[in-house]
């Protein structure tokens, strides 16, 4: 995905103004997949066609968080790489509302009257075939035509069969990666998934085997990390491609060792503490393993090493992009 501008941003649904129609859609968008990108295609392409503006409103915080106080769920995207994955898809306006009981509580003719009609001045709403709203989600695709026929927007629905054959959800999305399947996660993705943290100090458990880390501190709870285990991946350090090989977990042949995510830069050196790095995971190695000693664990570690060599040259001698 290319930035083809900069989205005017707004931070809830009443700083928003336009003088213009718009077409517009609306949903969490958690992963921005390729379901989601297909539906910010149309309304951007509709918006184009008609002369109005496009717009998604999506949500913050994941209303289940709100609704159901189900502080376990893991999201695929942080707030940030939400607003910079739509960003990338062409959109005229992102409005960003906060999720809490009292916007929840909007019946659904209300939600349309107050702010699709009256706020948003909406021409057309384009919306997945299963999507649900108004309070206690009770209104559905159907209700939204008939809201549509009485205020004047067009209402087109997205069928499941439109989106490449096969119902992608956020959900498939999130067991796939704690399956530790990043291929298929990054197939309905339509990207690489990817997270960014802060290099901090960690235990240097590394250095001492010959493999240097760098410690990766995620600040939001909530953002989705694959099952524990060894990874490819890449990253962009001082404007230049470097790749890597990832360990999540704990670390079992160390006792007492702490959940941590690290990662080892090939052919690169430079001190990387305090900065913030995003790190996109290309591949699975293996498995998470505990080790007889420390010989036994530098020798899986140097064959992690071929095996991610082997991965970048493949793509270097086809001459494709790991991006």
């Amino acid at each position: 995905m290319n930035k083809l501008y900069k989205v005017k941003t707004f931070s809830s649904i009443n700083n928003f103004q336009t003088n213009k129609k718009v077409v517009a859609t609306l949903g969490t968008f958690d992963g921005v997949h390729i379901g989601h990108q297909m539906i910010i295609k149309k309304i951007v392409d509709s918006a184009k066609e008609s002369g109005a503006e496009s717009l998604v409103l999506t949500f913050f915080p994941h209303p289940r968080m709100v609704l159901k106080q189900d502080h376990s769920i893991r999201l695929l995207n942080t707030l940030e790489e939400k607003k910079e994955l739509l960003e990338d898809l062409g959109l005229d306006n992102l409005v960003v509302q906060k999720f809490d009981y009292e916007f929840s509580q909007l019946s659904a003719e209300e939600f349309v009257k107050r702010i699709l009609v009256d706020k948003f001045n909406i021409s057309k709403i384009i919306i997945g075939y299963d999507h649900r709203f108004g309070k206690n989600r009770t209104a559905d695709i159907s209700d939204l035509k008939k809201y549509g026929e009485k205020f004047g927007f067009e209402v087109e629905e997205i069928s499941a069969q439109e989106i490449d054959h096969v119902s992608i959800s956020s959900t498939k999305i999130r067991q796939a990666l704690l399956d530790g399947d990043i291929a298929l996660a990054n197939e309905f993705l339509g990207y690489d998934f990817y997270f960014s943290g802060m290099v901090v100090h960690g235990k240097k458990l590394g250095r001492k085997l010959g493999f240097p880390t760098a410690n990766i501190s995620i600040d939001e709870d909530y953002k989705m990390i694959p099952k524990n285990g060894v990874y490819i991946v890449e990253s962009t350090i001082n404007g230049e491609k470097v790749k890597g090989m990832m360990s999540v977990g704990i670390n079992p042949t160390f006792e007492g060792h702490p959940y941590t995510i690290e990662v080892n830069y090939l052919d690169w050196n430079g001190d990387l503490y305090d900065k913030t790095l995003k790190v996109r995971i290309l591949d699975r190695i293996r498995d998470e393993l505990k080790f007889n000693g420390l010989d036994e664990l530098v020798a899986c570690l140097q064959n992690d090493e071929h095996i991610t060599r082997e991965y970048f040259e493949q793509y270097v001698e086809k001459g494709i992009s790991t991006n």
